[in-house]
């Protein structure tokens, strides 16, 4: 299956890797230097959707706590997949593709599928379940993690595509299903000292209204 999703999207790779390989010089710079650090972006919407959540309910708070542990969650399942499948990496594989503006990882380091885009998809999906209109800038974050990946010359197209769904399906279920027990741990840890102001800000406005993925909170 992995051997028809690589033929199938080694085309789109020197396609991307072509293109870039013509894009102008801060660009590439750009790109090299922004492919890691828009993971950072996600940790700052992850900020905002927490900060927000402590005017309402404990369980809209657990929701919106749970979203690092499912970043970690998917990021594991990514790992592990990778380990299994074993594929090389296209800067390798593919010899007669545009050279890839990152450095190519060591033999070892395999492709698929995308661990950061599994991190990315993970996050979007934790941020949109919490609070969906937080979709209007992560979604988009989400998307360019993914195509920066393949930019860069250091995955294939259909690598990041599955990291992204691996990251949604395994974040999906987290903040769903966890929201619930974490709200009950919220509750209770709002008693203790400071630990109200990080959990609850305005805690009169909370009532029946914790409702995760609310979109008028």
């Amino acid at each position: 299956m992995v051997d028809v999703l690589r033929g199938a999207s080694t085309e789109g790779y020197r396609a991307v890797t072509g293109w870039a390989l013509g894009a102008p010089e801060w660009v590439r710079g750009a790109a090299e230097a922004g492919t890691d650090l828009l993971l950072a972006g996600f940790a700052a919407v992850m900020l905002a959707v927490w900060w927000r959540s402590r005017r309402w309910g404990a369980r809209a708070v657990g929701a919106a706590l749970l979203g690092p542990v499912a970043a970690v969650a998917a990021y594991l399942v990514s790992e592990t997949a990778k380990s299994v499948v074993e594929q090389d990496r296209p800067c390798r594989a593919v010899w007669d593709a545009a050279a890839s503006i990152a450095a190519c990882p060591e033999v070892g380091d395999w492709s698929f599928p995308s661990n950061h885009a599994a991190v990315a998809g993970a996050a979007a999906a934790a941020a949109v379940v919490a609070w969906r209109w937080a979709g209007a800038v992560v979604v988009p974050l989400a998307v360019l993690e993914a195509f920066s990946r393949v930019f860069v010359g250091v995955h294939y197209p259909h690598d990041v595509l599955v990291g992204l769904a691996v990251g949604a399906v395994v974040a999906v279920p987290v903040v769903v299903w966890g929201s619930g027990p974490a709200g009950v741990l919220v509750e209770r840890l709002r008693g203790v000292g400071g630990l109200r102001w990080l959990l609850a800000a305005d805690a009169p406005r909370e009532r029946g209204r914790a409702v995760v993925g609310g979109g008028s909170r």
